[in-house]
């Protein structure tokens, strides 16, 4: 009965699922080519070789592993007196399944595909999420990067004007050395940044050759859920190729346990022969039959399969109270992260302004070296930050996209 509800609770979550695709964001890649670098990401080329070894499994199932077994005895009878007789005896012989075990054996097959597809859909969405990972790094990267050359270029035109106004005598010798250290330490943020470019890129083409390639956008806006979180928790759960995977393995537990129910009654083995024997006088034709006696290693077997059953069931629940739990941190990263990112944006909006003001401030001999510098930095970090945030609730945004098959076309079909 527990089974009969789960599944129609997936197929109900299934046809509300369905029609959400939405377009791939700008700041992700089309549709097209991810595809393409999901498809050659070696987890998901290795389960379509599983699922295409599913197949032939289930086949060899449905053919049965029985086959027809020729026999055959030559002998010499020898008497007290007279010549000997030649004698031979010629047969073969098959072990018949029985019919209910046949059907059974069929749908432990087709379980076995629809796991292999299960898993073939996992290994796409971890290839997906590995590319949202990868691709969002890249580009926060590259901002990153993009931000640190406009504060070089800042801290050489701070170090410009502040020598030339030591030179006319407006600034101190120190003023000069303390704006030469900034562009020193603003130089040295650059390199990190560009080295974490340069391995951001490295990373993407590993996993996805090609992908650093396209040229990279902008990192768009973060986006506001505005669905709760029971719609987005019955989405993922619909989608989910993992609970779907414990479903069809306690499936296949059941199917196992009939089969071993089954098994309780031995398959006979039927054969023909002939034979020749008393100087081919005698001719021979027969039907042979045999079965084993069953005894307590079925009875056993059936009891493994069985207890086997109820781990596979408990397996399957304990499964979907860990994806619950892990759709609910995924959807409160996407919430908190927006709004980490609209206070980061507005705190660095202020200190950016701040430090335009403070800027003009220097220029008209208002504030000097020490506290320009201190308003800069403090916009660089407010920055930094607010990049951070930004990148961070994207990411948790496209993640709860994936997982949803909502991008891509990585819906079940």
């Amino acid at each position: 009965m527990k089974t009969i509800l789960f599944v129609l609770l997936m197929g109900l979550c299934t046809v509300g699922y369905a029609m959400e695709e939405v377009p791939a964001p700008a700041d992700l890649p089309p549709a097209i080519a991810a595809k393409t670098w999901i498809a050659q990401d070696p987890a998901v080329v290795e389960a379509q070789s599983a699922r295409t070894g599913a197949g032939h499994a289930a086949g060899m199932l449905a053919a049965s592993p029985n086959e027809w077994i020729m026999k055959g005895t030559a002998q010499r009878r020898n008497y007290a007196s007279g010549p000997a007789s030649r004698e031979w005896t010629a047969g073969f012989e098959r072990t018949v399944r029985l019919p209910g075990k046949k059907r059974l054996d069929r749908q432990l097959g087709d379980t076995g595909i629809a796991l292999a597809d299960a898993q073939l859909g996992e290994a796409i969405q971890e290839a997906a999420r590995g590319l949202v990972d990868l691709w969002m790094g890249r580009l926060s990267a590259r901002q990153a990067r993009a931000f640190m050359t406009e504060q070089v270029q800042l801290a050489r035109s701070n170090l410009q004007s502040v020598q030339k106004r030591h030179k006319a005598g407006d600034a101190a010798a120190l003023d000069v050395n303390v704006a030469a250290a900034d562009l020193a330490e603003v130089e040295q943020g650059m390199s990190e940044a560009l080295a974490n470019e340069t391995k951001a890129q490295a990373r993407l083409n590993v996993r996805f050759p090609g992908a650093a390639d396209a040229e990279p956008p902008m990192l768009g806006q973060p986006v506001k859920l505005e669905e709760s979180e029971v719609v987005w928790k019955d989405r993922v759960l619909a989608a989910s190729d993992p609970l779907r995977m414990a479903q069809l393995r306690m499936e296949q537990a059941e199917l196992a346990a009939s089969r071993a129910r089954a098994d309780r009654l031995p398959d006979p083995t039927i054969g023909l022969y002939a034979a020749s024997e008393a100087f081919s006088r005698e001719r021979i034709v027969g039907v042979n039959v045999s079965m084993p006696l069953p005894g307590s290693y079925r009875t056993e077997r059936l009891g493994q399969a069985l207890t086997e059953v109820d781990a596979a069931r408990a397996a399957r629940d304990r499964r979907q109270r860990e994806l619950e739990s892990e759709i609910a941190d995924s959807y409160t990263d996407a919430t908190s992260n927006y709004d980490r990112w609209k206070l980061a944006e507005e705190g660095a909006s202020r200190t950016r302004r701040n430090a335009q003001l403070t800027q003009r401030a220097y220029a008209l001999g208002e504030a000097d070296l020490q506290t320009l510098l201190l308003a800069r930095r403090q916009s660089v970090d407010a920055m930094q930050s607010a990049l951070d945030a930004r990148t961070a609730a994207l990411r948790s945004y496209y993640r709860l996209l994936v997982d949803a098959r909502l991008i891509w076309g990585l819906a079940r079909e």
